[in-house]
């Protein structure tokens, strides 16, 4: 574990693995700990580095831009010693990913945005507008309890009950700040990615779940009609934590991807 100065506040990171580095950036949470169910897969094959997002887990808390947060991705490589890695990032994680690709295309050997979008269209911005009242009006437990309704399909929620309830404690134990969560959430529904996506020109991959009930999959689709030879990979089922119910079939997606890039 280690800390990279980003501006004007420390980055946690973690290192696991040897190999072409792989950068995982979180969703809505922040945390390096969602992406749990890929590290033993990628850390076989790969460097796999795992940071949380500043103001979320065991980083620094100060406020930060789209583009911020696309510059602590930067600050995390440089700290690291990398000069370029895979880059693969969760919902908002992913627009992080997007920016960087923007901002500083040569750190990313490649892009993949899981469960992302390039706009947040009026379905989304219900979602979230309800999320943010059970966050304001009934506080952070509420939203953390309500969270899985959002994040996962309603048979593994009931087969998963227990774990679920497990990380229930775990996550409000380090949930950030009700102002914090407030300023993400808003940040990222305001993310227009526009004609600037057309200026991509790292390999991508655009990964969904036809289920999700959250981010819906034409959100993806229309993501790749405007980033140029974007890949687009679909699972039926999984919701919008697809990587978590489904582990297998997104680390093999894409470990194949990481490999046919490094070709």
């Amino acid at each position: 574990m280690a800390f990279a100065r980003g501006e004007n506040a420390d980055i946690y990171y973690e290192i696991h693995g040897q190999g072409t580095p792989i950068v995982l950036s979180a969703g809505m949470g922040g945390s390096g700990s969602f992406w749990a169910p890929q590290l033993d897969a990628l850390a076989q094959q790969h460097q796999v580095i795992l940071y949380d997002h500043v103001g979320t887990g065991r980083s620094a808390a100060s406020s930060r831009s789209i583009a911020g947060m696309a510059d602590d991705i930067a600050s995390v490589l440089d700290h690291a010693g990398v000069d370029a890695a895979h880059v693969v990032g969760h919902a908002i994680g992913g627009i992080v990913g997007i920016e960087l690709a923007l901002r500083h295309p040569k750190r990313l050997r490649s892009l993949a945005v899981v469960n992302g979008w390039g706009r947040a269209d009026p379905f989304l911005k219900r979602c979230f507008e309800i999320r943010k009242a059970l966050l304001n009006q009934s506080g952070p437990q509420a939203y953390v309890r309500a969270q899985p309704l959002f994040l996962y399909p309603p048979q593994w929620i009931s087969e998963n009950i227990a774990h679920l309830d497990a990380e229930e404690e775990k996550i409000l134990k380090h949930f950030p700040s009700v102002a914090t969560m407030n300023q993400r959430i808003d940040m990222f529904l305001a993310f227009e990615g526009g004609r600037r996506l057309a200026d991509i020109n790292v390999p991508t991959l655009l990964s969904s779940a036809r289920d999700d009930a959250l981010v819906p999959a034409y959100l993806t689709r229309e993501l790749a009609a405007a980033i140029p030879d974007a890949r687009v990979h679909e699972v039926d089922w999984g919701a919008h934590a697809f990587s978590v119910v489904t582990p297998e079939i997104f680390n093999d997606t894409l470990l194949d991807f990481c490999k046919e890039v490094d070709r």
